[in-house]
């Protein structure tokens, strides 16, 4: 692949991940400090970033650590240097027992709010797998069973999260109403399509308005083989969240702090930067990651028949249904073998795929690929090692596709996450 078209992606994948990063986009919204205590409580992949810039900020501000507590949760890899709020690394995307017995002091420190209290929120894509607090008479091992199930089904995010909130002693609004009579402030990075509270890290702290009949229902759509203490609690009216108008929200308030439209935005101010004209085509993009990456070679070719000299932008969150069990590889890195096979023989497009939170599908580890990158001889170059592109995506082996042409992109946790990133470059000589 032309190294400086390798560059130049990877160059607005940075630019995008750095406008998302607490340190660019959270110090504005910290709310002023209470009357009582502040308690921080935080999860997801952006937990350790956002805990550090805002403990820092509050310290530097004079606020007494006799008056400051809290706990942060996130995905193994992703911890930062704090001087006074814990951060424990836990699962995902499947939850493990640190997950939980984490969820609990969690929801602890919630219990001990007082009036005068600040519940400070930081919320982040992953906290639905970082606080794990499984609903009575469901056991850590269910909890892993329906997770894997659901990722392995195509599900969406909002269809998952809402099985997961119904499961759940944090989820679906339950935090807001443990952390009672405090004022509770959450701040979010948003790596939802559409950036819905309810959806973002499973709404712990805002109203549900899913409900118990849409998670069974799906469960049956998908075809999920759940076990028999999940069927129960999802039957179970008792276990229906709070709903728009409880009381738990009386005294709550929700912001973002990042989205992906940001993200995107300073994208593609690099991409007017250097010339290109820029096609965002939105970051709200859901759907099978080799249907999708079907439509967007079709619209890449066009423009370079086209001879325009274009950078095709989007977003969103993919989905991959597992056809086969073994295979390495998320939806973006799924998405760039497709648009790899879609575009064989196009000269002068090349493309990344990427997730912002620095992994993509793999094994849980840190230091899983985030990505992939593609042009129009990836095809050939994957034969001439002995490689059919074809068969990989039918077994959903991505990683084990790229690895060999050393076209991952492997950069490490990035603190932060706003969800899929994927550019495409035209170049018209």
């Amino acid at each position: 692949m032309n190294e400086t078209a390798r560059a130049f992606l990877e160059q607005l994948f940075r630019a995008a991940v750095a406008a998302a990063h607490p340190a660019t986009c959270l110090r504005s919204h910290l709310p002023e400090l209470p009357s009582g205590r502040l308690i921080m409580l935080a999860a997801g992949k952006a937990a350790g970033s956002m805990t550090e810039i805002a403990e820092h900020h509050y310290l530097q501000g004079g606020h007494p650590k006799d008056r400051f507590l809290g706990l942060a949760v996130t995905r193994h890899g992703y911890g930062r240097p704090t001087q006074h709020i814990r951060v424990i690394e836990a699962g995902h995307p499947v939850p493990d027992q640190t997950g939980i017995d984490a969820t609990k002091a969690i929801l602890a420190l919630a219990d001990e709010a007082r009036a005068d209290d600040l519940v400070l929120v930081l919320l982040s894509g992953g906290a639905s797998a970082n606080w794990i607090a499984p609903a009575p008479g469901i056991a850590l091992a269910d909890k892993q069973a329906v997770t894997r199930a659901l990722l392995r089904s195509g599900a969406s995010i909002t269809e998952i999260n809402t099985v997961r909130k119904h499961l759940s002693c944090i989820k679906g609004g339950r935090l807001a109403a443990r952390a009672q009579p405090a004022r509770v402030v959450t701040l979010a990075i948003s790596d939802v399509p559409g950036d819905d509270p309810a959806v973002i890290g499973s709404g712990p702290t805002v109203p549900d308005p899913s409900t118990l009949a849409a998670a069974r229902n799906i469960v049956v759509r998908y075809r999920l083989d759940v076990p028999p203490g999940v069927a129960r609690t999802l039957s179970d009216e008792a276990n229906e969240t709070p709903k728009p108008g409880d009381a738990a929200f009386q005294d709550s308030a929700f912001g973002l702090v990042a989205r992906p439209a940001d993200a995107f935005r300073a994208a593609q101010e690099a991409a007017h930067a250097a010339g290109y004209e820029c096609i965002f085509l939105g970051d709200r993009i859901e759907g099978e990651a080799r249907e999708v990456a079907q439509e967007h070679a079709h619209i890449a070719r066009d423009l370079r028949t086209q001879g325009r000299r274009a950078i095709l932008l989007s977003g969103g969150e993919l989905t991959v249904t597992l056809q086969q069990k073994g295979g390495h590889g998320g939806p973006n890195q799924e998405y760039a073998l497709a648009l790899g096979i879609a575009l064989e023989g196009a000269d002068r497009i090349s493309a990344l795929a990427a997730d912002t939170d620095g992994t993509d599908g793999g094994g849980g580890a840190a230091t899983d690929p985030a990505g992939a990158f593609i042009d129009g001889n990836t095809a050939a170059r994957a034969r001439a090692h002995g490689l059919d592109p074809a068969s990989f995506l039918a077994n959903n082996s991505s990683t084990e596709f790229f690895a060999p042409l050393g076209d991952l992109l492997t950069c490490g946790p990035t603190f932060t996450n706003v969800n899929d990133f994927r550019a495409i470059l035209v170049d018209s000589a």
